[in-house]
């Protein structure tokens, strides 16, 4: 038995639900004549800042550019450090290191792939200037003591939330926020195949401090805030009307795309719990998991072998990131970050969907478990 039509996301079995209200809306926007920071951007940014209970959003052309608009924005410049994890996609050293920041980066936890304020604290140094942590595959990073981390150092934070948005972090003192939100600048990437994806590239960066958001308006638009008068060195990073069409119906039915992908993620877990050589991926107490992706890691060596095993049944699977970044050419050192070369050797993804019914679940589970019977 081989599967077919299985897909690592189901985004055409996404569009198909919404295919009137997404139609309608782009011929509508077409209509308008407004392609680029029409009004349906301004009403996309209103509508997610709302959703996020944030006071600022700010759109862009994609998740990378608002990583870099945000180091701009808070006049990083060369020679200055920022620590990130090396356990992630490039962009987040990427964004840095085009404005010549030197990016310094630190280990992640090994059972929730995230970066801690302990694996962070010994990078510190007087060029050190903010932290950029990283929500992977859809967890908060346990954000409490990194606020603390950054306060004791005067440290900014700048959350890289592309793999995150509806993810909750709740705090001590049982104050619960978004993700993209509990830091001096929050961003994000709508990349068609993330919980809130376009139909392009886009982004957004979100932020509660009314000074930064103004820079910010600035930096995305050339540096100006009347036409034709640049005030600030800026770049041109707009999303267009089009995307933001889409975006705003899809805004809609986020909570819902998650909920599916907490469900998928728990028959997984359901069903793998008893196989010795997986380990599950663990959701911390503080955080929600909106499970951008479902990754667990293969133990013994097989994760590979699973690989290329699944992949001969119609099972796609994704490996990331099998090169960190601190070993990829552009940023290679000597540095030995023991987790993060553990799960370059063991971590996979599986197929995980916001629409449940096209998901073949049962069948991926069936052939997972029969892997290692």
């Amino acid at each position: 038995m081989k599967g077919t039509n299985i897909h690592m996301v189901d985004l055409m079995g996404q569009y198909l639900k919404i295919k009137n209200e997404i139609d309608q809306n782009i011929i509508s926007s077409i209509e308008s004549g407004r392609f680029v920071n029409g009004p349906i951007v301004n009403e996309f940014s209103e509508n997610l800042a709302n959703y996020l209970n944030v006071r600022n959003v700010i759109p862009c052309a994609n998740g990378t550019d608002a990583l870099q608009i945000a180091f701009m924005a808070l006049n990083l410049k060369q020679g200055d450090e920022i620590i990130c994890p090396s356990w992630t996609y490039i962009a987040t050293a990427e964004a840095a290191a085009i404005l010549g920041i030197k990016v310094v980066f630190c280990d992640v936890d090994l059972e929730t792939f995230n970066t801690r304020a302990d694996l962070i604290e010994p990078h510190i140094n007087n060029r050190t200037k903010a932290i950029a942590p990283v929500h992977l595959y859809g967890q908060s990073c346990d954000m409490a003591p990194i606020l603390k981390l950054a306060n004791k150092y005067d440290l900014k934070i700048i959350e890289d939330n592309a793999q995150a948005i509806g993810c909750k972090y709740t705090f001590p003192n049982g104050d619960i926020k978004f993700t993209g939100t509990l830091g001096h600048i929050g961003t994000t990437s709508f990349y068609p195949s993330k919980n809130l994806g376009c139909f392009g590239d886009g982004g957004a960066v979100s932020t509660n401090d009314d000074n930064l958001a103004e820079k910010i308006r600035m930096i995305v638009n050339h540096g100006e805030k009347k036409k034709y008068h640049h005030e600030i060195i800026g770049c041109n990073s707009r999303l267009d009307s089009i995307q933001a069409e889409i975006l705003n119906i899809k805004l809609k039915y986020l909570d819902a795309y998650n909920s599916n992908r907490k469900i998928m993620a728990k028959n997984y877990n359901l069903a793998f719990s008893e196989i010795d050589e997986l380990r599950l991926p663990k959701v911390i107490g503080s955080s929600d998991h909106v499970f951008h992706q479902y990754t667990l890691r293969v133990l013994n060596g097989k994760r590979d072998e699973l690989k290329s095993y699944l992949s001969d049944l119609g099972i796609p699977t994704m490996i990331y990131y099998p090169i960190p970044i601190h070993k990829q050419k552009p940023y290679k050192n000597n540095q030995v970050l023991e987790n993060t070369e553990i799960l370059s050797k063991e971590a996979i993804s599986l197929p995980i969907h916001t629409e449940l019914e096209n998901s073949n679940q049962g069948y991926i589970i069936e052939m997972v478990k029969k892997f290692f019977k």
